[in-house]
């Protein structure tokens, strides 16, 4: 091979050689340098909710991760408008909303106007499926959903109800629709606080989260009766669903899930995800957060997305059928 060859085959060989270092090294510069200063998780619900329980814990454990601050905030109050415009209104990554998907996929049934768009928001993951209950006072002596229909029929307009989120609202008035029911709905401004009211009896039916309830019902002050969800939770495995009781007005599957900003680049949210997923996945926060009624079912952004929507599906029937107008999004 001639000198001239040789320092050809040199320089190909060379070139070929820098490749894959060139390919890692834009790799590695295009991936996100996130976070690049604490994190803040918005939450529309208050301390104790099932939603502020695994955000605490999956914040805890993603700050070890990320090697910056998470940090927890509860913003309860105006059906989670609240804290939805907070996290748009701010426009930044590094600002998060942690919430069930039943928090606003009812709005539009529930006001005439919305201060915001859905497509303001970002699906960035998947979390949990919150277990949501239907529960009553103890001293009501309603042991499922049958007897507390009767308890109602016998004292018309005289029974109050109060749900954790707006879509379960809607769930709840779908079903006395349904059943030919009356009972007087009591606003909350944090509606973790109606558990006390439920618990003395000043309520008389209650849909939330079994960790918003499980205190109260370990006092024997409070009876679970049915469960909100399309399937039996692990953890309390002898509560039938309210379709097991003849009541499928009452299911609506507890979905929770991480936001950004419509803002927010594709890249960020990925990696959010992969470490979300990543650390929901540990065993000992499966452990930690089952008992406390938390399916953990971690989720990609699609997977999410799709969720969301076939629950904004399911939300829209029930709306129509109860003949509510729908505000434009």
């Amino acid at each position: 091979m001639s000198l001239a060859l040789r320092l050809l085959s040199g320089l190909v060989l060379g070139a070929l050689t820098l490749v894959p270092t060139l390919q890692s090294a834009s790799a590695q510069s295009s991936s996100p340098s996130w976070p690049s200063r604490p994190v803040r998780l918005i939450l529309p619900l208050g301390a104790g909710s099932g939603v502020d329980v695994t955000a605490r814990l999956m914040g805890e454990r993603l700050s070890k991760m990320w090697n910056q601050p998470v940090v927890v905030e509860n913003r309860p109050g105006g059906d989670s408008i609240i804290a939805m415009t907070t996290v748009i209104n701010a426009n930044d990554d590094h600002m998060l909303l942690m919430t069930p998907a039943s928090s606003f996929t009812a709005h539009p049934y529930l006001h005439d106007s919305l201060p915001y768009k859905f497509s303001d928001l970002k699906p960035i993951a998947r979390v949990s499926n919150t277990i949501v209950v239907v529960a009553v006072p103890a001293e009501l002596g309603a042991n499922s959903i049958k007897d507390l229909v009767a308890k109602v029929k016998a004292q018309p307009g005289k029974l109050n109800w109060a749900t954790a989120t707006g879509a379960n609202d809607l769930m709840f008035l779908g079903w006395l629709k349904a059943a030919g029911l009356n009972m007087v709905k009591v606003p909350y401004k944090n509606t973790v606080d109606a558990v006390s009211d439920l618990a003395q009896n000043r309520i008389q039916a209650y849909v939330a989260a079994y960790a918003i309830v499980r205190p109260r019902v370990q006092e024997g002050k409070v009876k679970i009766i049915a469960l909100s969800n399309t399937k039996r939770a692990a953890s309390l495995p002898d509560v039938p669903t309210s379709a097991e009781q003849n009541a499928p007005e009452l299911t609506l599957d507890g979905l929770v899930g991480l936001f950004g900003p419509k803002t927010m680049s594709d890249a960020v949210r990925d990696k959010i995800a992969a470490d979300v997923i990543t650390v929901m996945k540990e065993p000992d926060v499966v452990a930690r957060l089952t008992p406390g009624g938390q399916t953990v079912s971690p989720g990609s952004p699609k997977e999410f997305a799709d969720e969301i929507n076939s629950q904004r599906e399911t939300v829209a029937k029930i709306g129509d059928g109860l003949g509510v107008k729908k505000a434009a999004e």
